[in-house]
């Protein structure tokens, strides 16, 4: 059974008349009719009473006009489906994003604007670390990711784009001798003990302290270890150590710590979106675009810090 003989039957009982259903449809009319017999032949059941005079629908046919109109309105429902999955408007999007990224403006501004766009894609949004987004992007089971750059190299199969700088700042107690300080020097913080990510955790954040502390001549003592960065700060507000985290924590405002700038060159870190290299699909591209655009990045031309 084919949608245009569907067609022919609903135009045939919304007419109650052959001659208008086929002008309506813009064949002839013995054409039309054939078309109806062929269908009542393949259905099994009359469903039109004809005579010279007047056309009428059978019960069967009523009750297959109802079901005829529900099939035509899915089929059309499916190519609309489909042309606005093509355009980038429907779907779903899986994107990954690091512990740090809800607190930059940049990623409410984008996930707000993207929604409001296309209201049609569902985002999967999942938090996770750097090294499980990239090895989740290269093996097809997410689409984008907001991530830290990774320590460790990054397949071929993966493209990071810059959406902006973060600096690195200083966790303290409030009564730790360096608080009075304006700004620290990575080499001041030898010796001190520090709270950090898991090594395991895959995060960017952890080889980087190790990395700057070599560079400044010592190896940083790990006195605990916690997966949140508000873990991290109360156990640093409890006097456990210090820690080291992206800027954007700042906002986590909590009694007894203190938050100090780095002056080192290489206290700073990078927020990007990474994705599978190649092509993509418009749904990827319509979001790769607008996280660009609202970073500041001019699309298809060199990459700017926000």
């Amino acid at each position: 059974m084919e949608l245009r003989h569907l067609r022919y039957f609903v135009a045939v009982a919304e007419e109650l008349s052959f001659t208008r259903a086929a002008e309506r449809l813009h064949i002839g009319q013995p054409p039309l009719s054939q078309q109806i017999q062929a269908l009542e032949a393949e259905v099994g059941a009359q469903l039109l009473e004809r005579s010279k005079r007047w056309v009428r629908l059978t019960e069967a046919g009523k009750l297959f006009l109802d079901d005829a109109r529900r099939v035509l309105s899915l089929s059309e429902q499916a190519v609309q489906t489909a042309r606005r999955a093509q355009r980038g408007e429907a779907g779903v999007l899986r994107i990954g994003f690091t512990f740090s990224t809800p607190f930059s403006p940049l990623f409410a501004a984008v996930i707000n604007r993207y929604r409001q766009q296309y209201p049609g894609v569902h985002l999967q949004l999942q938090e996770m670390a750097t090294v499980p987004q990239i090895e989740r992007i290269a093996a097809r089971d997410m689409d984008l990711g907001f991530v830290r750059p990774p320590e460790t190299a990054v397949p071929d199969t993966i493209t990071l784009s810059l959406l902006r700088h973060d600096p690195l700042i200083l966790v303290l107690p409030a009564g730790h001798r360096l608080a009075a300080q304006k700004e620290v020097a990575i080499k001041q913080l030898q010796g001190q003990p520090f709270v950090m990510y898991p090594k395991t955790a895959g995060t960017g954040i952890y080889p980087q302290i190790f990395r700057m502390c070599r560079a400044a001549g010592f190896v940083p003592e790990v006195a605990m270890e916690a997966g949140e960065a508000s873990t991290i700060i109360g156990l640093v507000a409890a006097g456990c150590g210090i820690s080291v985290l992206p800027s954007l924590f700042d906002s986590i405002h909590m009694e007894g710590i203190v938050y100090r700038p780095l002056s080192d060159p290489a206290a700073c870190t990078s927020l990007m979106l990474a994705q599978r290299s190649g092509p993509s699909s418009p749904l990827i591209d319509g979001f790769v675009a607008l996280a660009r655009s609202a970073a500041g990045v001019e699309v298809g031309g060199p990459l700017a810090a926000a």
